[in-house]
C-alpha cells in the first residue's frame, strides 16, 4: 500500500504540470521569491501581504494541498524549487510547467543533495521526540547514539536486540521507536503497546523479542501510532530502520563492530569536512 506522502507526491506531478495552463508565473528569483518581489515593487515592500500575493511560489503552493509558498525553497539548480515532504524531495520549475522526483547530485563533489535534505528531515523529526518517549538502552557515557525503528516480531530486530549489550559495550546508545510493519489492529501492534505500557519497558521489550507473552494491557496515550506514522512518512518498508545522529538511514541490521566502524568513519568524515 502506498503511503499518504507517496500518494500526495504522485498526485502532485499531475497538478503541477497543469499549473502553467492556469497561472503564468515569474522567472526564478536570485534570492527568495518574496525578497525579489519586495525589491522590485515598493508597494510590496511596504505591504508584506501584497508581497505574498505577488510571490510566484503562491500559485504553485495553492495547487498542492498543505503547502505554503515558503515550503518551496530555491534548489541548487537555477530556476528550480525544492519541496520536501516526509522522505520525498520534489523539484518544481519556477515557471510551474514541470515537476520531477529523483535524486539531485552535485557531480564535482559527488554528493547526493536530495539525500542530504532527507537526512535533515529525519534528524529534525527525531530530535523533536524526547527520550522519555523512547525505549532506551545505553551505557553510562555513550560515544554514539542511534535511533532504531523496531518491530517486536521482526527477525533481524530480534537479532539486533539479542546483541544490545555488545552495542552498549562499544559505546553505542540504542533508542527504540516502534514500527510494527503489520500496521494497526494486529498482533505486532498490540505487543508494541504492551511493551510501552509495562512498568519496566526495557525488560518488557527484551522479553517480547524473546517471544514471551506479555500480560500488560495496552494503555491510552502510548506513542506507537505516532512512531508508526513517522516511519510511514519516512517511507520505511522494513525493520530495523537505523537512523544515525546525522540523519543517515541504514535500512537493516548491522552487527555491532560493523556499525561501530561505520560510526567512526562517519565521525571522521564529518571532522574532515568541518575543517575545510
Amino acid at each position: 500500500m502506498l503511503s499518504t506522502t507517496r500518494v500526495l507526491v504522485l498526485g502532485l506531478i499531475g497538478t503541477v504540470l497543469t499549473l502553467s495552463q492556469a497561472v503564468p508565473l515569474a522567472a526564478a528569483p536570485s534570492g527568495t521569491a518574496a525578497d525579489s518581489t519586495r525589491a522590485a515593487d515598493p508597494k510590496a515592500a511596504a505591504d508584506p501581504k501584497a508581497a505574498d500575493k505577488a510571490d510566484p511560489r503562491a500559485a504553485i503552493a495553492a495547487k498542492i494541498p498543505g503547502t505554503r509558498p515558503e515550503d518551496l525553497r530555491p534548489s541548487p539548480v537555477p530556476g528550480v524549487y525544492e519541496l520536501a515532504r516526509g522522505a520525498d524531495v520534489i523539484y518544481v520549475t519556477t515557471d510551474g510547467k514541470f515537476a520531477f522526483i529523483g535524486d539531485l547530485y552535485d557531480l564535482p563533489k559527488n554528493q547526493n543533495l536530495s539525500e542530504e535534505q532527507r537526512k535533515l528531515m529525519r534528524l529534525r523529526a527525531i530530535n523533536a521526540i524526547p527520550e522519555s518517549e523512547m525505549v532506551v538502552f545505553g551505557p553510562p557515557n555513550p560515544r554514539y547514539t542511534i535511533t532504531v525503528f523496531t518491530d517486536v516480531d521482526c527477525a533481524y530486530c530480534r537479532q539486533l536486540h539479542s546483541q544490545i549489550k555488545e552495542y552498549n559495550a562499544l559505546g553505542i546508545k540504542v533508542r527504540y521507536l516502534f514500527y510494527p510493519r503489520s500496521g494497526p489492529n494486529t498482533e505486532s501492534w498490540t505487543k508494541a503497546e504492551q511493551v510501552w505500557c509495562s512498568p519496566d519497558r526495557n525488560d518488557a521489550l527484551t522479553r517480547a523479542k524473546l517471544g514471551q507473552a506479555l500480560k500488560t494491557k495496552p494503555c491510552a496515550g502510548n506513542p506507537v501510532a505516532k512512531d508508526y506514522a513517522l516511519g510511514k512518512d519516512f517511507n520505511f518498508d522494513g525493520t530495523p530502520a537505523i537512523v544515525m545522529s546525522d540523519g543517515e538511514l541504514i535500512p537493516g541490521y548491522m552487527p555491532p563492530h560493523e556499525l561501530l566502524a561505520h560510526l567512526q568513519e562517519t565521525q571522521a568524515h564529518a571532522k574532515t569536512t568541518a575543517a575545510r
